[in-house]
């Protein structure tokens, strides 16, 4: 009883560190008086219908661009066979090594007006003034975030054609159906679920960027909750456009959820075996180049090009780079990185234990709150994190609270600890969902229980697993902005923050360093992932 009882309290404990800044956030209405609703009514009147218009349009065109460049890759390296088709079915995750934000700045520092394509035009042609669309705008952001985001979509979709359309499109071809229609009636409709989730987990990384849409001058919401709160110093305000952020996420949360419930029917392996279907259809001429073509384009511009972009800078200034420095920011980077994913892995791992050993109602609310914090923007979380320190302060002046979360990695770990136990969660409850509970059974009548069970019979199995989740952590982490922008402690820049900070001062030469060293730790489980995926 007593061993129950402190597990309840350390789940309590665990929730409301968890949900403590989205339930501050929402409670900051309830400082909605007389003095602060015309600051409402203002917002109401100015910047809010600009953040909404802005931020909608934004999301419409990429979730257009992600649901079209994700399902005609997806479709290209399933259903057909073509020259390179091997290496595209893993390369078209490369993409998601390149954080938003560098992508952002690669595509600014080579096609801006004083860029070096644009003045090698002009010089070569003797033509005067901008020769190209100015990429700091909405339609340079819908093209960023959709080359950098279409692999969610890519990857889910990719693998509901893979393991549930086979059968169905055999069915079809026996009754006669040709190709063209076999994809177009069966295919595509079985992958609109994926289609949909992988939009929807797009859409919430496109709502929580704060690099691209305040280097490119977007007025979106996550924008909007930073200069409310550090050029207004307007913490309600911010805290107003945090819990409108939040409400879309939530929705989009929810669609999510349902598309990933309607993709799990039951499909038989053995179904799949033996068919004329499983074969893909070989390509040759002009169609496999086509299809060579839908592959390498996407990848092209997600990917290669950044890269070369941030490398003729970095080799234009090499000799002027702040190597020393580079150094200290690297340390911050991965001492943040490597005690949050530590921190983060260790409560996953509780977490999934706790409840493959007593599934009640406590434990499953503590994992479902868990599971959802990778769902809420960063900016979100800072404000949260900081209206209570606001709270106790105004309440208590001689608390060192303030101290505590800004002044000391309590605060960004804590926050990072928010947004990405849910990564680390998922991964470690894959591995459990491998191990029989025949194997409980068995340890416990040989005498196996509590922390023996972990250590002597699950660990050993869910070794891969946690460092799977050790590793993700850590890389998203490394590539985090909009929380370390606020909270990280004083003169500890991190690579991200000073990426950020050196392409906001037209220093991209310098920013090239940093950037390209996230990109090569952001390939870590990009390759993870490939090596899975080439193995299936």
């Amino acid at each position: 009883m007593p061993r129950r009882l402190i597990l309840s309290a350390l789940l309590l404990l665990l929730m409301a560190v968890l949900t403590l800044p989205v339930l501050a956030v929402i409670l900051s209405w309830l400082e909605l008086d007389g003095d602060s609703l015309p600051i409402l009514q203002q917002m109401l009147q100015t910047v809010l219908p600009d953040y909404a218009w802005t931020s909608l349009l934004l999301c419409l065109a990429v979730a257009l661009g992600v649901a079209v460049i994700g399902m005609a890759t997806a479709s290209a390296v399933t259903l057909f066979d073509f020259p390179g088709r091997r290496f595209f079915s893993w390369a078209l995750l490369l993409p998601l090594a390149m954080p938003a934000y560098v992508v952002a700045y690669a595509y600014t520092d080579f096609l801006q007006y004083a860029g070096p394509l644009q003045s090698a035009l002009r010089e070569s042609f003797g033509l005067q003034g901008r020769l190209l669309p100015e990429i700091r705008s909405l339609g340079g952001a819908v093209l960023v975030f959709t080359v950098s985001l279409y692999p969610y979509v890519y990857l889910l979709a990719r693998t509901a054609l893979s393991e549930r359309a086979a059968h169905l499109m055999e069915a079809a071809r026996l009754l006669g159906a040709p190709l063209h229609r076999r994809i177009r009636e069966v295919a595509l409709p079985l992958a609109r679920p994926a289609v949909a989730a992988g939009v929807a987990l797009a859409l919430m990384e496109t709502l929580a960027d704060f690099g691209v849409s305040s280097y490119f001058g977007i007025q979106t919401f996550t924008a909007g909750i930073y200069k409310a709160w550090l050029a207004m110093d307007n913490r309600l305000a911010a805290a107003q456009l945090a819990t409108v952020l939040l409400l879309v996420v939530a929705v989009l949360l929810r669609i999510e959820h349902h598309a990933q419930r309607r993709m799990r029917f039951a499909t038989s392996r053995g179904d799949r075996a033996g068919t004329a279907e499983t074969v893909p259809t070989v390509l040759r001429g002009m169609k496999a180049g086509m299809a060579w073509l839908v592959c390498v384009l996407p990848i092209t511009l997600g990917f290669v090009l950044p890269v070369l972009f941030m490398l003729r800078p970095l080799m234009g200034s090499w000799g002027d780079l702040p190597w020393t420095q580079f150094v200290g920011w690297s340390l911050n980077s991965l001492g943040l990185a490597g005690l949050s994913a530590a921190l983060a892995t260790a409560l996953a791992l509780g977490l999934a234990f706790a409840l493959r050993r007593e599934p009640d109602w406590l434990t499953r609310a503590a994992v479902q709150l868990a599971s959802l914090g990778y769902a809420v923007p960063g900016a979100v979380i800072v404000v949260g994190l900081l209206l209570p320190v606001g709270w106790l302060q105004a309440t208590a002046p001689q608390t060192a609270a303030g101290y505590w979360v800004t002044g000391t990695v309590l605060g960004i770990v804590w926050a990072y600890l928010v947004r990405f136990t849910a990564v680390a969660l998922q991964s470690v409850q894959s591995g459990y969902s491998r191990i029989p509970s025949s194997f409980d059974d068995s340890a416990r009548m040989l005498g196996s229980t509590g922390a023996a069970l972990l250590l002597k019979v699950h660990w050993p199995l869910l070794r891969r697993s946690v460092g799977a989740a050790a590793l993700l952590v850590f890389v998203d982490v490394m590539k985090e902005l909009p929380a370390t922008l606020v909270l990280r402690p004083f003169n500890s820049d991190t690579l991200a923050v000073v990426t950020y900070q050196l392409a906001r001062d037209e220093r991209l030469g310098e920013a090239a360093l940093p950037a390209l060293a996230l990109v090569l730790v952001g390939l870590l489980p990009v390759l993870l992932l490939g090596r899975t995926l080439r193995a299936k």
